[in-house]
């Protein structure tokens, strides 16, 4: 069941908060975020000197800390918070701390149902990640490009496996840095290590690894590709075959590999952001047909629009039938769908989100310091101050949209035809 059909879809509007009447009670109120059901705002507050805390619906948390940042809800509707406490660093969920102390902590990341959280943490110059405070086993020299499985149980990070100096150069072209997966790292080591991502049942990991200064691969649970490629970039998954994809370079241009194999059979100047349909049955990417144009080809057909400066956030439908992305040319971003841009143009425009049958696509947008929501290319007739990512109810009929104007904040279920037409 869609835990979405227990929220309030009545159409109409109701107030929130008023931070107006928040900032009279601390010394100021920093950007406020909103629980995905539009029914809680929360804001980090300054109420003194090198104090902190953080105003839920205008009720604070009973502690106060040294600092806190990066608030913001999970999908499950838990608020996160990164909080520091007498020179030590760890994570509140609904103001909750942990109880495992850090030297420090960020990159929060979450599962995709926002029942877990995973961060990179430095604990006496070593470094390691943590899982609802659980933490690596082992710590390392360094960490970097850290990933969590989908379900939240597992992560895996760039590691260095051995000390060497900043000009010690002939030791880091011996390879020095690997994959630690839980705490435990892959018995090979590389050049380098970049990007990676986990399986959907996060039983195996694909990295972007270097082999030496001039040539880079593909490795799967830290056996290499036998292919040797000018350049890689992140690999990816097959949600159901398990098959790992990912762009490489060969000569001057980019193609798309399978298991080390030829997947599309055109080349791209510039191929990478894969993303799979949820069941797998297609798979798109943004591409370069030619030097400076952008697009997005779909199992290896670009579409015919392109855009100058970039193409961005490409996002399927549930049922994988539809694709929509944001294109720039100069200074105006475009939402595209299905080859096909609307026809407005926005100073800024977020990822676009389908309704749960594809039917109809809603996107925020600013235009001149204004934000509001576009629905199918039409936009709805409300101006404000700021806005929060718009949601469709389960049946796809209405739209869940919060708002900042003047200082309150307000959550709207509006018809999707009262803005659609």
């Amino acid at each position: 069941m869609d835990e979405r059909s227990s929220w309030d879809w009545e159409p109409g509007s109701r107030p929130l908060a008023d931070l107006n009447e928040w900032k009279e009670s601390y010394a100021w109120v920093e950007e406020p975020c909103v629980r995905p059901d539009g029914e809680a705002v929360a804001a980090i507050v300054n109420v003194d000197e090198g104090e902190f805390n953080v105003c839920v619906n205008g009720e604070a948390w009973e502690s106060t800390y040294d600092k806190i940042w990066h608030l913001r809800y999970t999908a499950a509707g838990r608020l996160f918070a990164i909080i520091s406490e007498m020179g030590e660093w760890t994570v509140a969920m609904d103001g909750s701390p942990w109880e495992t102390r850090f030297g420090y902590v960020w990159n929060p990341l979450f599962s995709a149902d926002g029942s877990h959280v995973a961060v990179s943490y430095q604990q006496d110059m070593k470094y390691g990640m943590a899982v609802d405070g659980e933490c690596w086993e082992q710590n390392f020299p360094t960490l970097t490009n850290a990933a969590l499985s989908p379900d939240g149980r597992h992560t895996a990070a760039v590691v260095q496996t051995a000390e060497f100096g900043e000009a010690d150069i002939e030791r880091f072209k011996k390879g020095c840095f690997t994959v630690a997966v839980d705490g435990k790292p892959w018995e090979p080591t590389f050049v380098n290590v970049w990007d990676m991502a986990f399986s959907p049942d996060a039983g195996r990991i694909a990295a972007e690894v270097r082999l030496n200064l001039y040539e880079y691969t593909i490795a799967v649970d830290g056996a290499a590709w036998n292919g040797i490629y000018n350049c890689v970039w992140e690999p990816v998954f097959h949600p159901v075959s398990g098959a790992v994809v990912a762009p490489v370079r060969v000569g001057p241009k980019w193609q798309l590999f399978q298991d080390d194999k030829p997947l599309w059979q055109r080349a791209f100047v510039q191929l990478w952001h894969l993303i799979f349909s949820p069941d797998g049955g297609k798979l798109a990417a943004v591409v370069a047909p030619e030097f400076g144009r952008w697009t997005v080809a779909v199992d290896g057909s670009p579409w015919a629009v392109t855009f100058r400066d970039m193409v961005t956030d490409p996002v399927f439908s549930p049922d994988g039938s539809r694709l929509a992305v944001l294109g720039k040319n100069g200074p105006g971003y475009q939402v595209a769908v299905d080859g096909k841009p609307w026809g407005e143009s926005f100073d800024m425009a977020w990822q676009p989100v389908f309704s749960p049958d594809g039917g109809h696509i809603a996107a925020k947008v600013e235009r001149k310091g204004k934000y509001t929501v576009a629905v199918d290319g039409r936009l709805w007739g409300r101006e404000c101050d700021g806005i929060f990512n718009p949601v469709f109810s389960p049946d796809g009929e209405r739209l869940l949209v919060c708002t900042e104007e003047n200082g309150r904040i307000l959550r709207h279920v509006v018809p999707v035809a009262e803005i659609a037409g």
